[in-house]
């Protein structure tokens, strides 16, 4: 049995807001963010000894899991292969559960249709507590945004119109841990999302997504001293930067945190998740 190739590009949120629903396929929230040309490559195989690898190391993901429990997937080798560090706002936990199950999808013998799969993925990530719209927007790519929670049955998406090519900076600080924010109470947190959303659809353009982005995290609660400090940098350099959500991770668009003096990492803003043949070319 060949082996399947899935890629699934990282997801930078600005913001959000949080909607639970006992039906984690309804559940998700309402928010925008960024996809980077850097994620996450997961292979699938029947031939492997079963189980998961994250970086050539054994590990415990629990949506893969998920995805692969909902699937009924046979014992199967799932190695992940992430290009951004874990737990600090890069949406790899979504990452790996969708390219899962794009992958695994790919060795059953009855197939799935994409969207499909996509809502096995985001259900194993609220189920987890891992993320609520990273699956959906990674789905997508580009710029999305994201209007109604859900997965693709019952949520609703929509995407910025941005310049081709554009490029992504970050520094990454720490990371944070996304269950205890979303565990606890996120009334500040969603009324602040909403804000953010109303602004930038009336403004939808890159420069009102990070102003409103940062104007979500202080809101919220979620900025951290040296967070604030390095947004603040960028701004006496002229540029704009905000936070990664949920992450001590600060971003911002072109050369903003280049021109502070900042030594950051950089990615060029990527399409959506795909199917890759065994010679890495792509599938669909």
């Amino acid at each position: 049995m060949p082996t399947a190739r899935a890629f699934v590009p990282g997801h930078l949120t600005g913001f959000f807001g949080v909607y639970p629903d006992p039906d984690p396929r309804v559940a998700g929230s309402r928010g925008a963010g960024l996809t980077l040309a850097r994620g996450v490559e997961t292979a699938a195989s029947t031939d492997g000894e079963p189980g998961v690898w994250l970086n050539g190391e054994p590990a415990a993901v629990a949506p893969v899991a998920r995805v692969l429990s909902s699937l009924n997937a046979p014992p199967i080798q799932v190695e992940l292969t992430s290009e951004l560090p874990v737990g600090t706002g890069f949406g790899v936990s979504g990452a790996a559960a969708l390219g899962t199950a794009l992958a695994t999808n790919a060795l059953l013998p009855t197939a799935r249709t994409v969207d499909d799969l996509v809502s096995v993925a985001h259900a194993a990530e609220v189920t987890a507590g891992t993320g609520l719209g990273d699956v959906v927007a990674q789905a997508r790519g580009g710029a999305p945004v994201r209007l109604d929670p859900g997965d693709p049955d019952h949520g609703r998406i929509d995407a910025l119109t941005i310049p081709r090519e554009t490029r992504v900076e970050w520094v990454v600080f720490g990371d944070l841990s996304t269950e205890s924010v979303l565990g606890g109470d996120t009334d500040r947190l969603t009324a602040a999302g909403e804000r953010a959303l109303t602004e930038l659809r009336a403004e939808p353009a890159l420069s009102a997504f990070v102003r409103e982005s940062w104007r979500f995290a202080c809101a919220a609660g979620l900025a951290t001293d040296r967070v604030r400090k390095a947004v603040a940098r960028v701004a006496d350099a002229g540029g704009h930067a905000t936070m990664a959500m949920l992450g001590h991770t600060v971003f911002g668009v072109g050369r903003a945190l280049s021109n502070a003096g900042l030594d950051p990492e950089s990615a060029r803003v990527a399409g959506g998740a795909h199917l890759k043949t065994v010679d890495g070319t792509d599938d669909f």
